[in-house]
């Protein structure tokens, strides 16, 4: 099946008013923010914890979205994909409006912030990480939605009988749509095992951990599917893109905190 999408889909902003305007990405994310906030809310681990709903708040979108998803993909896009720019003109990292966030420099993002947020309120670590793992499959299937309306991060093209043509691709080409692929790989299938695991598994950071090593496993394979960067590249192998490369320190950070989790436990 072969489906050209509308122009509609070359828009990234959903309504225009005058200067106005609500984009498609920026609705992901908010609407992933409020989700993962009812999802916390109202998990048992946070009860667990003591956090009431004010911090709550706090953690989810002062903490969560703004210090650690915003800040840190932003610093992580600039240092993984930007280098050359980052080193020319460093006040481009202040250039939010050029797009860029980077999701493993806003999961070391969200990191550092909770670890700041968990010494405050003296709150184990691992054991918050757990809950705002689950929580993560929520904003990441969302999002890819976001980048698929907005026809951005598309796939390679594809000689077989399905795909989309993207009309913000200029050479038109029949692509896979890997947004959605990662919609679901990153976002139902990541939160439906992890929540199995956290069912069954009950010792601190055995959710995280999973989370480390599941989403690493799936984004390197879904990545085969997508369009590296253009100005990057493949940047290991002739065929591992960036994206591919990061996951890989991701999975064994994750493989040795289960470890931890485990012996400690």
């Amino acid at each position: 099946m072969i489906i050209e999408l509308s122009s509609f889909f070359n828009n990234p902003s959903l309504i225009e008013v005058g200067p106005i305007k609500i984009q498609y990405y920026a609705v992901s994310w908010l609407l992933s923010s409020y989700l993962i906030y009812l999802f916390l809310k109202s998990n048992k681990i946070i009860a667990e914890v003591g956090l009431s709903e004010e911090r709550v708040n706090d953690l989810v979108f002062l903490y969560g979205l703004f210090f650690g998803a915003m800040c840190g993909g932003r610093v992580g896009y600039m240092l993984f994909y930007g280098t050359d720019q980052l080193v020319n003109n460093p006040v481009s990292l202040f250039y939010v409006w050029q797009g860029g966030l980077s999701f493993h420099g806003g999961l070391l993002g969200v990191v550092l912030s909770i670890v700041l947020f968990c010494k405050k309120y003296k709150i184990k670590f691992l054991r918050l990480m757990d809950a705002v793992a689950l929580a993560m499959p929520i904003g990441l299937g969302l999002v890819r939605i976001g980048n698929f309306l907005n026809g951005e991060l598309y796939g390679k093209p594809t000689n077989g009988e399905w795909g989309f043509i993207f009309p913000t691709d200029p050479y038109g080409y029949l692509r896979h749509p890997s947004q959605l692929y990662e919609s679901f790989g990153e976002g139902l299938v990541l939160f439906l095992m992890l929540y199995l695991i956290s069912k069954v598994y009950k010792t601190h950071g055995i959710v995280c951990s999973s989370f480390l090593i599941l989403y690493g496993s799936i984004r390197f394979i879904i990545e085969f599917f997508r369009q590296p960067d253009a100005h990057i590249g493949y940047v290991a192998l002739e065929f591992l893109s960036m994206g591919q490369l990061l996951c890989i320190p991701m999975v064994i950070i994750g493989f040795i905190l289960l470890s931890y989790s485990r012996s400690n436990a």
